[in-house]
């Protein structure tokens, strides 16, 4: 009786590893050239199609059955200038928002070192964000100061990573 309980469990756990999965976005924005610092600006990524449908789909669920979707992670890579780095921020914040959902804060970097190099990654707020990549569309905010004059644009990519946890099929 008691290794049929310990099975029954341990195939409860196994199904519901098969319901976690993730999900990962990239956008390029650029980070105009300044003609001040110390004063925050805004950047906006272009719409970005979530296509959660698709990625549910392939996962074995529907959105009905999505309980949670965190923002696992979210990295800043520089593109351009070669040769450059992000040590020109002071700090950096970015929203997400989506169809007749608040803006929300999910990413940031209060204080960004001097010795940063050309990847950042930020810190993610944890806030399940189902009702986001539910949306057809998302947008994200960066709030950026920098501590520098800059002299040419920087473009840089925004890849971010989502944990999803759903019940496969209703099961």
């Amino acid at each position: 009786m008691i290794f049929a309980i310990l099975a029954a469990f341990s195939a409860c756990d196994k199904l519901d590893e098969l319901t976690k999965f993730e999900m990962d976005y990239k956008q390029r924005v650029v980070i105009p050239s300044t003609t001040g610092m110390d004063l925050p600006f805004d950047i906006y990524t272009p719409e970005t199609e979530t296509n959660s449908s698709s990625e549910f789909g392939v996962n074995d669920t529907r959105k009905d059955l999505i309980e949670e979707i965190v923002l696992r992670k979210l990295t800043l890579n520089l593109v351009t200038p070669e040769g450059e780095d992000f040590s020109f921020l002071e700090s950096i914040s970015v929203y997400m928002s989506a169809e007749d959902l608040p803006e929300i804060r999910i990413a940031w970097n209060e204080e960004v070192s001097a010795t940063v190099g050309g990847t950042l990654e930020l810190e993610t707020a944890g806030d399940n964000l189902k009702e986001y990549i539910k949306k057809t569309n998302y947008t994200l905010r960066l709030n950026t100061v920098t501590d520098e004059f800059l002299s040419t644009d920087y473009e840089v990519d925004v890849a971010s990573i989502f944990f999803v946890d759903a019940k496969i099929l209703g099961l």
